[in-house]
């Protein structure tokens, strides 16, 4: 089966409401798109503006992050039903900022994977690895772990909902990007992964996106690869001309 390509913006700390709403109306105009899945995952407090301005549009608002507890005395953090509420169904997940700057990790990734799922909250689960770590030949190792931690638990009809986000650490946000047949050989042994743990049928309908510096000049190559199936796009994604990216071909 044909698996449709998947924008997704990370707006990480960037725009206001009032910011965010105004972006989005333009966006309406150069992200539209038949084709092409549009999402952009936006800070907390932008959600319901973002969900107002993107009504009746092609473009769908996720979230950065969420808590692996329902409710309860975990100050700052955001619960499922709160992201349900607002009419998200997507959520990004162990992105490498997570993880480096707030203590998260595998485990916990996991445990934020099972609640989604729980919920029905679809998880955008992101890997990656650091320039030191591919450098000394460990990446597709290292990537492995990160995602049989990540889906560990899950059943084959939930990790087929699943999208991995496979960002290596040293192309995000440095204006380096991993070359197209750099990323295709981690999205690939991504997916052999996932045919080892849940079978063909599954690795098929899995989408694995590309994400690190991706542009409209970059992601035609990148997605015409066999195993890409799309981008989760950081500073690209809060301009309009993030409609480079949609309508890459």
């Amino acid at each position: 089966m044909a698996r449709k390509i998947l924008a997704a913006g990370n707006w990480k700390m960037n725009k206001t409401p009032s910011e965010a709403a105004a972006l989005i109306e333009e966006m309406k105009k150069t992200c539209a798109s038949d084709t092409v899945e549009v999402l952009l995952c936006v800070p907390a407090i932008d959600i319901p503006a973002a969900v107002a301005a993107a009504a009746g549009s092609n473009i769908q608002i996720g979230a950065e992050n969420v808590y692996f507890e329902d409710k309860g005395a975990f100050t700052g953090e955001i619960a499922p039903d709160m992201l349900l509420d607002c009419g998200i169904k997507y959520v990004i997940l162990g992105h490498s900022e997570r993880r480096e700057y707030f203590a998260e990790t595998s485990e916990t990734v996991n445990k934020k994977m099972i609640k989604c799922f729980e919920k029905g909250l679809i998880p955008i689960m992101c890997c990656g690895e650091s320039l030191e770590q591919r450098e000394q030949g460990i990446t597709i190792d290292w990537i492995r772990q990160q995602v049989k931690v990540g889906f560990l638990g899950l059943t084959a009809e939930q990790a087929k909902q699943a999208v991995i986000a496979y960002e290596p650490i040293w192309a995000i946000g440095t204006g380096k990007t991993a070359t197209s047949d750099q990323a295709e050989e981690v999205c690939k042994a991504i997916r052999e992964l996932i045919c080892e743990l849940y079978g063909a049928e599954v690795a098929e309908e899995i989408r694995i996106l590309y994400g690190g510096s991706v542009n409209g000049g970059n992601a035609a190559e990148l997605f015409a690869k066999e195993d890409i199936d799309g981008g989760l796009v950081g500073g690209a994604s809060l301009k309009p001309s993030f409609g480079e990216i949609v309508n890459y071909k």
